[in-house]
């Protein structure tokens, strides 16, 4: 995955010491209220769009740019859906980098593109109903987050 220059150099001053970062999540829906998830390249688990924020950038730009860059999809935002954190967003990466998410949750909808995955971050793209969500091999933080939203009864 590709780290942006101010995380970088971030980490070139702190090593891998806990940092807070906001970030955003996107949840497109489709006709039927399906989700769009992709499949992480790092953990080849299904997940949410989304990620950084970026330096002077708004959260609603970054929502859009994840869709474009991890689904291929330009989304619309329909909907502030809440923020979410706490210890349970925080992440620890395989190289011991550790980062407490700040998630601000968007549901949005598909107006132009076919999803399809960036071969980078993504794997695969795909729509899940409500009720697959809990049969999905889903990642740490899109469990915490669909539980917070109560799509998932509990997190395992």
């Amino acid at each position: 995955m590709p780290v942006s220059p101010y995380i970088r150099r971030l980490r070139e001053s702190i090593g891998n010491d806990l940092i807070l970062l906001p970030s955003v999540s996107v949840l497109p829906r489709d006709n039927t209220d399906r989700i769009l998830l992709v499949r992480q390249a790092d953990t080849g688990r299904w997940g949410t769009i989304g990620g950084s924020v970026e330096i002077d950038e708004d959260p609603a730009t970054a929502a859009v740019r994840e869709a474009e860059e991890e689904a291929g999809v330009s989304v619309e935002l329909t909907r502030l859906v809440t923020v979410l954190g706490g210890p349970q967003f925080r992440l620890t990466y395989p190289n011991g980098d550790q980062t407490a998410y700040v998630s601000i949750v968007y549901e949005a909808r598909v107006v132009d593109g076919s999803p399809r995955p960036d071969a980078d971050e993504t794997l695969d793209v795909a729509w899940f109903a409500r009720h697959e969500l809990g049969g999905v091999d889903l990642g740490n933080f899109a469990r915490q987050t669909f539980t917070a939203l109560g799509l998932l009864h509990s997190a395992s």
